[in-house]
């Protein structure tokens, strides 16, 4: 279900390249030309853009919209040009390079992604840092919250749909007892939460909600001792349990703090899903706020940042 509106006739890579280099040109850069190719290209296009910019001009793409743009635009446009698994890989580095690690990133790629996908962000980590993805999350986290990261960052979790009930049933006892006991940061939590496949998470969870009258995300939001830890639980369990319902949350929260911090965060769900499941997540936006996310983000941004949102979004 992405969102992502490409022509039925696309023209040539070399076409295309030719009309962003024309873009540079000038006082100032044209940001609109550049929209109007790139916000209608699938990864795929964008790749052999790139390729096509550096045999015709021998210069990197990548590296001249970093000259070129600035701002929202320019971060929003470097994500989106880079392949899908390198853009993660650099979500990732940005993100623990923040003063406080940014986790629910980590959280989206190795809870939301496929075992696959997710293999393919941590070898494009690995090739351009020089360094591997479980071993920045060790450097960059502390005590039991870096043994819940760099679990759920070394995990390949079974991907199929098959699901043990008795398991699922034992399971939400033990997370059950920790929570009662608010000992969230037993070496059982972290395991079941690192491990299992998602179906058979779900499956735990349904199991909790069944026996408790409430969903287990719900129950440790209503610890008063809430931090920092029981947040990335909670995170880990609704990119899991419902990422459609995760993302929006996280979109909505992104608008109303756009135009003071939080563009980041709406450039991210826009760049990463498009080419996904980003109808679903509008979808939902629409149904929770009783307005459009394209309204929203029309209203709440401006220039051709919107622009280009909007494009990607669909418009």
């Amino acid at each position: 279900m992405a969102t992502l509106r490409v022509p039925h006739d696309v023209p040539p890579p070399n076409v295309d390249a030719e009309a962003i280099k024309a873009a540079f040109k000038g006082w100032g850069t044209d940001e609109k030309a550049i929209v109007a190719v790139l916000g209608y290209r699938n990864a795929g296009q964008r790749r052999q853009i790139r390729i096509a910019y550096e045999q015709l001009f021998e210069e990197d793409l990548v590296k001249r919209f970093e000259s070129e743009l600035s701002g929202h635009i320019e971060r929003a446009v470097y994500r989106w040009i880079l392949d899908p698994e390198d853009r993660d890989a650099v979500l990732a580095h940005v993100a623990l390079r923040k003063p406080n690690e940014d986790f629910a990133v980590i959280v989206e790629l190795s809870c939301i992604y496929s075992p696959e996908e997710f293999l393919a962000v941590r070898r494009a980590y690995q090739h351009r840092y020089k360094r591997s993805l479980e071993e920045d999350v060790a450097a960059n986290t502390h005590d039991e919250f870096r043994k819940l990261l760099v679990g759920l960052v070394s995990a390949y979790r079974y991907n199929g749909q098959e699901i043990d009930a008795r398991l699922a049933k034992s399971e939400a006892g033990i997370l059950e007892k920790a929570i009662k006991e608010k000992t969230f940061h037993h070496e059982d939590v972290i395991r079941i939460l690192t491990t299992r496949s998602k179906a058979q998470l779900i499956a735990t969870f349904n199991s909790y909600k069944d026996a408790n009258g409430i969903s287990i995300s719900k129950q440790l939001g209503q610890d008063r001792a809430a931090n920092e830890f029981t947040e990335a639980l909670r995170t880990v369990i609704r990119c899991i349990n419902d990422p459609i319902k995760y993302y929006e949350k996280v979109v909505r929260n992104a608008i109303k703090k756009v135009g003071k911090s939080d563009e980041d965060a709406l450039t991210r769900v826009v760049v990463t899903r498009a080419e996904k499941d980003l109808r679903l997540i509008k979808e939902a936006y629409h149904k929770r706020n009783s307005v459009t996310l394209d309204d929203a983000v029309s209203k709440e941004t401006s220039g051709d940042y919107k622009h280009f949102i909007l494009a990607l979004l669909g418009n």
